[in-house]
């Protein structure tokens, strides 16, 4: 059964939720919290969580802030944040500070769902329309991007589908510590140090992800 926690400091806001969330389990778990004191509270009693639902503006603690304490005292729970705008540097500073997804609040009901599936089965997610906001003001020629083998770029083209290393070695038919060490090639490659910051860097040297992807 999953169980989820809803940060966010209106009643109707995380009611809908609640309904929404349903979609993914009819026994799934809802806890709710209307600011990030009590958000932290229901995170230490749970170490179960499986996902965290975090709200980017709230009272007294902006979601940037939670979103680094979360990512402190609870380095594995994948927390996804939810804004009623967005931009690129939101977008930007959001996913550099480990959430695992960004989702406009505008967003279908059929939408929320198929992300945070995407987020629940090891993935991350980053709106496409932020990857090619990102591709097209940043253009970057072949000579000053990171020089990457054929190998690499096929990796590459895995995790930006968000792909998990597992993923990659099946796909690839590759061993699961070459895929590794691939990977890590790559992080060394763009000068960033975790697959999100990769992600990201990647779409400013124009790589754009591929577009069976959500």
């Amino acid at each position: 059964m999953l169980k989820i926690l809803v940060v966010d400091d209106h009643a109707l806001v995380r009611e809908g939720l609640r309904q929404v969330l349903k979609g993914l389990d009819e026994q799934v778990e809802i806890l709710e919290a209307g600011h990030c004191g009590r958000a932290f509270e229901l995170a230490a009693l749970h170490p179960d969580l499986d996902l965290v639902l975090l709200d980017y503006q709230l009272p007294g603690m902006n979601g940037l802030e939670a979103l680094a304490l979360f990512g402190q005292n609870h380095p594995e729970l994948p927390v996804v944040m939810l804004s009623g705008s967005v931009d690129r540097r939101m977008v930007r500073q959001v996913m550099a500070l480990g959430a695992v997804g960004f989702i406009a609040k505008a967003s279908l009901s059929s939408e929320l769902l198929s992300i945070l599936k995407t987020v629940l089965a090891g993935q991350i997610y980053v709106p496409a329309e932020f990857l090619a906001a990102e591709a097209a003001l940043n253009e970057i020629s072949a000579s000053e991007s990171p020089q990457l083998t054929t190998r690499q770029q096929d990796v590459l083209k895995l995790m930006l589908d968000g792909r998990s290393n597992k993923e990659i070695s099946v796909a690839l038919n590759l061993s699961d510590e070459t895929v590794k060490n691939h990977v890590s090639a790559v992080l060394r490659a763009f000068g960033v140090q975790t697959r999100v910051q990769a992600v990201l860097a990647a779409a400013e040297h124009g790589y754009n992800r591929p577009a069976s992807t959500i």
